[in-house]
């Protein structure tokens, strides 16, 4: 059984500014997908960073995936 998340400690975590620059990164190649057409709001997609470093938003880096495909299982195995 998983352990309780505890959600203040998520807080810490998401407010450091380290973090705020990784999320910005994945909102910008995200922006930038719907800006090209590649996504549509609401079209269960992803924006995927082949390397993992949300900051590298090179076209060769990014791929528009499934959002099962990129949130899933393998990415925490």
């Amino acid at each position: 059984m998983a352990t309780k998340r505890d959600y203040k400690e998520e807080a810490k975590y998401h407010a450091t500014p380290a973090q705020k620059k990784r999320r910005a990164g994945r909102n910008k190649a995200r922006r930038a997908a719907l800006a090209s057409g590649a996504v549509r709001k609401g079209d269960k997609k992803d924006v995927h960073h082949k390397d993992g470093n949300p900051k590298n938003n090179k076209s060769s880096n990014v791929a528009v995936v499934s959002q099962k495909k990129n949130r899933g299982v393998y990415r925490f195995s």
